[in-house]
């Protein structure tokens, strides 16, 4: 695979990006014909199953290319910035963060519309981010990779326990957990679109600053030799970061390990050039996402599985592979 092109490699990518897609929509607790898919996507006949596609499944799937994609650059993003190869939105705080942040305003603001939770995660999102670059920071020299993993740990399980403290002080724990639980349930069109500009955003964001990512995740010093303004693009890579892991919170919740195990793939495939990695996560992270939500459709249908178990049942496994390899590419 290494021995193709970008292009090719990219077209692959985006192909199975779209069968991913149809077997989602297909496939499910009801399942749908072909012709009742297509006639859904190109014209406005309706019956029971083309209603099903509109109003539920499409905005769903595409709810999850979304959320996998936005957690793949964004993940992509902080194993760049940090040199650190078990970092991820997930377990670095930003996800814990914007889930506080989400219960707090659900607590105080009950009549928030999804704009301002939106914005809320946003902002629980940085908060994290700041919390544990500054803990990592505390000790002479910086932080490395291992401190910041400590102090995301750490973080994480502090803002956690914040949100459900709110949760259960404010008795609104059944909605935080409409989030909390790492589902698609209930995604709708109104929330897609609050959700994808942001994300469409700093997707693009991220792909015009992936060669100065590239540079500052090999050299620091280089970056600063070749001229780049290293705090400056460190901190837009940051706010790309922050703006990602927030929306992707505000419509699943708390999604560990996509941010994790997406890089390592791309990497395989693509090597070390954030030029080519970041554009090919977009699509094996959405791929990835739609299959995980699939899986939890239809294990147990018509019962679903979190769509969060079945990436954690996937995560784990591929955390504890990439310690023992010693944070070196699959």
């Amino acid at each position: 695979m290494k021995k193709l092109s970008f292009i090719y490699k990219l077209i692959i990518t985006v192909l199975i990006s779209i069968i991913c897609f149809v077997i989602a929509i297909r496939f499910g607790a009801a399942d749908i014909q072909m012709k009742d898919i297509w006639l859904a996507l190109t014209s406005d006949v309706e019956n029971k199953d083309t209603l099903l596609i509109k109003e539920i499944r499409l905005p769903r799937e595409i709810g999850a290319v979304v959320v996998g994609a936005a957690l793949a650059v964004s993940g992509t993003i902080m194993q760049g910035l940090t040199k650190n190869p078990l970092a991820d939105p997930g377990l670095l705080g930003l996800t814990s963060g914007a889930n506080m942040a989400l219960a707090i305003t659900l607590a105080l603001i009950p009549g928030a519309n999804y704009f301002w939770i939106t914005i809320a995660c946003f902002i629980g999102a940085a908060a994290g981010a700041l919390l544990v670059i500054g803990i990592g920071s505390i000790k002479r020299g910086g932080f490395s990779p291992f401190r910041i993993v400590l102090a995301g740990a750490a973080v994480s399980a502090f803002l956690t326990a914040i949100g459900e403290f709110v949760g259960l002080y404010f008795k609104v724990s059944k909605d935080i957990t409409m989030w909390t639980a790492g589902g698609l349930i209930g995604t709708t069109w109104s929330q897609l679109q609050i959700i994808i500009p942001f994300v469409v955003l700093g997707t693009l964001l991220a792909l015009v600053l992936s060669k100065q990512l590239t540079v500052l995740s090999l050299n620091e010093e280089l970056a600063v030799g070749l001229g780049q303004k290293v705090l400056f693009i460190k901190t837009c890579l940051f706010v790309v970061v922050i703006i990602l892991a927030g929306a992707a919170v505000a419509l699943v919740g708390n999604m560990v390990f996509i941010g994790l195990m997406i890089p390592h793939i791309v990497r395989a495939l693509a090597g070390t050039d954030y030029r080519f990695i970041l554009p090919i996560s977009v699509f094996v992270g959405g791929a990835f996402m739609l299959m995980a939500d699939t899986v939890g459709r239809t294990i147990n249908a018509p019962y679903e599985t979190p769509v969060a178990a079945i990436v954690a049942m996937l995560g784990l496994p591929f955390f504890l592979l990439i310690i023992r390899k010693g944070g070196k590419t699959l």
